[in-house]
């Protein structure tokens, strides 16, 4: 059978990815935010199929190319059932207080005289603590911007300070869709992947807020806050605020720093979750749980249901409602459906060796490590700018350079570093790409006004390339 396969060209081999690119910019012209919530999944099932076609004409059985399909998401089933358990973790998390309690404490940070690094700051927090740019930008960067007009500052250079201190804690958070995303294409674990992207992510957003520092000395403030001490209040009337709950959370960072897997460490961070609630949030209990006999079965139902489905602790209309919101496994089920699609399209691309033609094509002009680092961050951006869509910057170039990586002895923590690095990062940074669209639109303010104000963003991919070319920092396989 071997014998009678034909050598893709490199135009037959990118021919799929070029489909893709083109039902993806038609995707978000058309839906807007929305495309990611099916359109490119539909998307890649095309361009999958697209696949097979020039695999069946080049000799491979659809045999053989089912075969490949079923290999690719296979491998992708750790990342998914993290994912599941993550959705549970974040339910249990936020009827417990715990996220909450993060917020609340994340909002005193801010000071009138580093405005700019507090908001940074505060928005890092925030997105680590619920593993969303979106949300957090929706919510806390909505009235923080708000507050950087009140106190005079250039909208823009606000923009710019929330959208970096969100994508820092979205890319460091274990609650991150993206961040799950990397190590699973890159073929490595979540907590290694996190503790080796501290290596490039704590200097990036060292500089970044070195920079806010030196540039909020140059703006005149006063000290009304009026838009965060009302979510403080918010926060407050709702949950019971204490130093206490976080207790949880440093179970999971003790777990995380003892080397335990991600999926027991994240099973006991959703049960501990649980049981918090029911000690110290009783009224967040009786609310989602409804009429019941027992405190005992309304704990029992609030806990499953915040697991499992959307959880909203606030009323229709209120600032805050999308922040104390959770949508539990069922919320994952969007992020799952796209792996499925994106791994399926990975699978044949991979099994009938057209990623291997272009992987070739591209790689052959990167002969040392650095040059390597390079194309492949070069390439996540590329798909931000052309596919609109971070995700497809990562699984993709993910797929085309694991084995590269491997075959020249470097770890695959490298991959996923840099994918992170260049691909969730910069996704916002263009106005036609599903982040900036979204960002741009919550904030007012236009993506060719804010981007230059994004300095991790900005830094973040230069950095990873500059350790690549220094050799700093650059892991082998064992």
């Amino acid at each position: 059978m071997t014998s009678k396969i034909k050598s893709p060209t490199f135009f037959i081999s990118i021919l799929p990815i070029l489909i893709l690119i083109v039902l993806l910019v038609l995707n978000v012209n058309i839906y807007g935010e929305d495309a990611t919530y099916g359109s490119n999944q539909i998307a890649l099932i095309i361009s999958t199929a697209v696949s097979v076609i020039i695999g069946l004409s080049i000799g491979f059985s659809w045999n053989e190319i089912q075969k490949g399909i079923v290999n690719s998401i296979k491998s992708s089933l750790p990342a998914i059932l993290i994912l599941l358990l993550i959705g549970a973790l974040a339910g249990t998390w936020m009827i417990s207080g715990i996220v909450p309690t993060m917020i609340y404490y994340g909002l005193k940070i801010i000071n009138p005289s580093v405005f700019l690094v507090a908001a940074c700051v505060v928005s890092a927090i925030v997105a680590l603590a619920t593993g969303s740019s979106w949300s957090t930008i929706a919510t806390v960067g909505l009235a923080l911007i708000g507050v950087g007009e009140a106190l005079g500052f250039h909208l823009p250079m606000v923009a710019g300070a929330i959208i970096s201190g969100a994508y820092f804690g979205d890319k460091m958070s274990p609650l991150s869709d993206t961040t799950n995303l990397a190590p699973a294409m890159a073929g490595t674990d979540l907590f290694s992947h996190i503790r080796y992207m501290t290596l490039t992510t704590f200097p990036s957003i060292i500089l970044t807020l070195i920079i806010f520092l030196i540039l909020g000395f140059s703006i005149d403030t006063n000290t009304n806050f009026p838009h965060v001490i009302e979510i403080m209040n918010t926060i407050d009337s709702k949950f019971y605020v204490s130093p206490l709950l976080l207790f949880a959370p440093l179970i999971v960072v003790l777990l995380i720093v003892k080397k335990v897997s991600a999926v027991p460490a994240l099973f006991i961070g959703t049960l501990l979750g649980s049981i918090v609630a029911i000690f110290f949030q009783p009224d967040i209990i009786i609310d989602i749980a409804g009429k019941t006999n027992s405190y005992i079965v309304a704990s029992y139902k609030a806990s499953i249901s915040s697991m499992f489905g959307e959880t909203s602790i606030l009323e229709e209309g209120n600032l805050m409602k999308s922040l104390l919101t959770t949508r539990g496994m069922e919320g994952m089920m969007n992020t799952i459906w796209l792996i499925i699609c994106a791994m399926a399209f990975g699978g044949v691309m991979e099994s009938c060796g057209l990623l291997q033609k272009i992987t070739k094509s591209i790689v052959s002009m990167a002969k040392s490590t650095g040059s390597l680092i390079a194309t492949t961050a070069s390439t996540c951006v590329f798909f931000n700018a052309t596919a609109s869509d971070q995700y497809l910057a990562i699984v993709v170039p993910g797929k085309m350079f694991a084995d590269t990586y491997k075959e020249r002895d470097l770890a695959p923590e490298n991959l996923s570093r840099t994918l992170e690095d260049s691909g969730t990062v910069t996704s916002v940074l263009f106005p036609w790409n599903t982040c900036g669209a979204a960002q741009s639109t919550i904030l007012n303010v236009a993506t060719g006004e804010y981007w230059i104000y994004c300095f991790f963003n900005l830094i973040s991919p230069f950095i990873t390339v500059i350790y690549g070319f220094l050799n700093i920092k650059i892991k082998k396989l064992k």
